[in-house]
């Protein structure tokens, strides 16, 4: 069977919602927690240890719930969205199930009743990097934790996986994140969120993970931190942190400070003591224009000349069909390199 036609079959025409097991509360439904920070802020590690957890289910990289959602709320169309989801890594490797006898909304909060069913726990949420603020029209009442990590750290590891050329750009990631928390804490009260460090949560994690479990509605189990037994992940460890210091020149460091601006104090970061920087129109360019190479070399590195221009070309074709095939193909390399 063709690739393309093994990725259209998670979309069933007309199916019914999975239903939930007996276990299952619809006000868990009504008001699923998020997680939410920027990606490298330790995210991954947190789902880990969440989802370790006897009672609690936790999906990843939860974005194509939202990304196809406008700045003003506005849902998707479903067919087209529909038709995108069949080439989404993240969601075909999810085994989950679209229906399209369902709305846009019903749709979404399906996924997340699907997760319950799959690993018949109670408590169920989601990871979510990016427009997390529009999460509030598909679940008005949702909660959140949102997890924050030194900027400098953050900027570096994105280099690592190929998403910025620079850590002026990498920077870019952390900001975006955190001016969509500040905007959406406004439209939350105190009981519907929870603020926690990647430092404190690598320093004392049991410590961080009980006030969690019960922001969760459950208590803290040992199993949470027993992740690595069948995971890549490693136990908390110190020197995880603050290795930008280590890491990082004088130089990178003043151009993250440069980027991410006041918002690094107003999180409870302490300045490096650098001279400040400032950069002229001309070094941003030639930043921005250093960060397309990089990243353009990265992907030419890992998928290849045919299929790096393939890509390019099908992607500005209206022949959808053409262009699914190699992104599924892309699909299939990026599996291999991302866990």
């Amino acid at each position: 069977m063709h690739d393309t036609e093994i990725a259209c079959n998670r979309i069933t025409h007309d199916r019914p919602a999975v239903l939930p097991s007996p276990l299952m509360k619809t006000s868990v439904l009504e008001s699923p927690t998020f997680l939410v920070g920027a990606e490298r802020s330790g995210t991954t590690l947190l789902r880990l240890m969440l989802s370790h957890h006897p009672q609690i289910a936790w999906c990843n990289e939860f974005e194509y719930a939202i990304d196809q959602v406008g700045p003003a709320g506005q849902f998707p169309a479903l067919e087209d969205y529909l038709e995108w989801l069949k080439i989404h890594r993240i969601f075909q490797a999810t085994g989950f199930e679209a229906s399209t006898g369902l709305s846009y909304g019903d749709l979404i909060k399906s996924f997340l009743v699907q997760k319950q069913v799959q690993e018949d726990k109670p408590i169920v949420g989601a990871t979510v990097h990016r427009h997390f603020d529009r999460l509030l029209k598909i679940w008005p009442q949702a909660r959140f934790i949102h997890l924050i990590r030194d900027p400098r750290d953050v900027a570096r590891s994105c280099i690592g996986m190929g998403w910025a050329g620079n850590v002026w750009t990498g920077s870019e990631r952390w900001v975006e994140a955190e001016e969509c928390w500040d905007m959406l804490k406004q439209r939350l009260s105190d009981d519907r969120y929870v603020e926690i460090t990647y430092e404190d949560l690598i320093s004392n994690p049991e410590t961080v993970l009980t006030k969690l479990a019960h922001f969760l509605g459950t208590d803290y189990d040992p199993a949470m931190l027993q992740y690595s037994q069948d995971t890549t992940y490693e136990q908390p460890d110190s020197r995880f942190l603050n290795q930008w210091r280590r890491k990082l020149s004088d130089r990178e460091i003043q151009l993250i400070e440069s980027r991410v601006g006041p918002l690094l104090v107003e999180r409870g970061y302490t300045a490096s003591g650098l001279p400040a920087i400032q950069l002229s129109n001309r070094e941003m360019q030639s930043l921005k224009l250093q960060d397309w190479w990089t990243r353009a070399n990265f992907r030419l590195q890992r998928y290849g000349a045919p299929l790096f221009v393939l890509n390019y070309v099908t992607s500005r074709l209206p022949v959808r069909t053409w262009h699914n095939t190699v992104q599924l193909k892309i699909n299939e390399i990026d599996s291999k390199h991302i866990k």
